[in-house]
């Protein structure tokens, strides 16, 4: 493999920014992937957003639409957030049904693509390590989940959104798993 002089290399303004950036400065965006996707990130500049998607094709569209408004959200909120530096996603191995795992996996697919296209490093956090990181139990339930985000002071409105910020607070607070 060559390496190519930076002076030859095109100019990327998000690697560029996760080259000199320290990760105080850095944007991270924080994802519970599905059907109705939670996510936070927490810009460089401002305070933590978090919310909830839905990528539900209509009757009209077929089945890949879903991941096609998907990467059309990521590239938004990428503009909105002047780039993003690091992404981290809830990493699921186990599904209850067949049709969640298949969306699962599409949506997977679809973020991990897209950051490496865009140079964006991404990590997938086990679930268990997330619970037990947020509510003290690796098994801890929805409830617990979502009392535990209120604890600290965020209104979740469902539970996929109050996954995305116990994501975003374990990337922030252990810095990547590193502490």
């Amino acid at each position: 493999m060559s390496v190519v002089p930076a002076q030859l290399r095109p100019a990327n303004p998000v690697f560029d920014s996760i080259v000199y950036k320290p990760p105080s400065e850095q944007t991270i965006l924080a994802l519970d992937l599905g059907t109705k996707t939670g996510w936070a990130v927490r810009p460089a500049k401002g305070p933590v957003q978090s919310g909830t998607e839905t990528f539900r094709p209509n009757r009209f569209e077929g089945g890949g639409m879903r991941y096609v408004h998907f990467t059309d959200w990521l590239v938004q909120i990428a503009m909105m957030t002047n780039g993003l530096h690091r992404v981290v996603f809830e990493e699921v191995r186990r599904h209850a049904g067949t049709d969640a795992a298949h969306a699962y996996g599409g949506f997977l697919a679809t973020l991990t693509g897209w950051c490496e296209e865009h140079e964006v490093p991404y990590q997938g956090v086990p679930v268990g390590t997330i619970k037990r990181f947020i509510a003290g139990r690796g098994n801890a339930d929805k409830a617990a989940v979502i009392s535990a985000i209120r604890a600290r002071g965020y209104h979740p409105a469902d539970d996929n959104e109050a996954d995305a910020i116990a994501i975003l607070l374990w990337a922030l607070e252990t810095r990547g798993g590193v502490r």
